[in-house]
């Protein structure tokens, strides 16, 4: 069984910014790749981020790139989402979530492929 449990959100004014942090109780976090998926009010769940179990790889969404960066320490068994120049429709409720990858560079997008899951931490962003 993994536990996650995010903290770091809160409210920003546009343009600022916010780092979330999720630390995970599990014996060995290096076998999961961990993404971070964000949830407005009224629309579904969404893929933001994510990195491998080596931290080698990683994958944004296209709203992110380049305004966010995901990184992880497994000393600490903590991943981390740096979210910059932050836009009012970055408002969502931020879940991170462990996917038990084969490999070490495996690095998926898919809801499915995420095995636990955290409660979440809201970020708000005010224009």
């Amino acid at each position: 069984q993994v536990q996650l449990i995010e903290s770091g959100g809160g409210s920003v004014q546009a343009g600022g910014s916010l780092r979330l942090s999720c630390a995970a109780s599990v014996r060995t976090f290096s076998n999961y790749a961990m993404g971070w998926f964000q949830k407005a009010p009224g629309k579904e769940r969404e893929f933001v981020a994510v990195i491998s179990r080596s931290g080698s790889s990683t994958v944004y969404a296209d709203s992110v790139k380049g305004r966010f960066t995901i990184s992880r320490d497994n000393a600490k068994n903590t991943v981390y989402l740096q979210m910059n120049s932050l836009k009012p429709e970055d408002t969502a409720v931020y879940s991170c979530a462990a996917d038990r990858a084969s490999f070490v560079t495996t690095v998926r997008t898919s809801i499915s492929s995420y095995d636990y899951w955290g409660q979440g931490t809201q970020v708000t962003v005010s224009s």
